[in-house]
């Protein structure tokens, strides 16, 4: 049996996920740089040592309310399709991200969670308020659900990849 890692974090209330593989590294109380005009799903920028990163507010772009604004912000730094090119070794993620450095705007930073793939469910047409293109699969854990997301299409934006 195949076994996969997701990196967790929440939204809100919402435990969610994304292939480890695709994320080259976490920051937590990261500090982001608003720019107008922008769309509502794009936090702002972040500079990472040097390289200027576009943050999207995850909760914003797949239809999370914010019930009050974090006073941290924590990203989730996705590698970009060049990087994951590299990976040949490895199997197929079957996901990618795009040609530009971006990160996902989190409430909070999980643990990284290993499900063996056969309990990895197909995903449902919604998770609360998350329409289901967003989502690659749901995973019953011991004391919640791990939802877990679909960056290539969340990452299907104007102008951002």
């Amino acid at each position: 049996m195949a076994e996969r890692q997701f990196a967790s974090f929440y939204v809100e209330d919402d435990f969610l996920g994304v292939d480890i593989r695709l994320v080259r590294e976490i920051h937590k109380c990261t500090e982001v740089t608003p720019v107008s005009p922008a769309p509502a799903y794009v936090a702002g920028l972040l500079n990472l040592r040097g390289q200027i990163i576009t943050v999207i507010d995850l909760a914003s772009r797949i239809g999370i309310k914010r019930q009050k604004p974090g006073t941290c912000v924590n990203c989730v730094v996705l590698k970009t399709n060049h990087e994951l090119e590299g990976m040949a070794s490895q199997e197929s993620i079957g996901d990618g991200t795009g040609p530009d450095q971006v990160a996902f705007l989190v409430d909070r930073i999980g643990d990284i969670v290993t499900i063996d793939s056969s309990l990895i469910d197909p995903p449902p047409a919604h998770v609360g308020a998350v329409e289901g293109r967003f989502l690659s699969g749901v995973a019953k854990l011991e004391s919640q659900l791990l939802v877990t997301l679909k960056a290539s299409e969340i990452l299907k934006l104007e102008g951002v990849v």
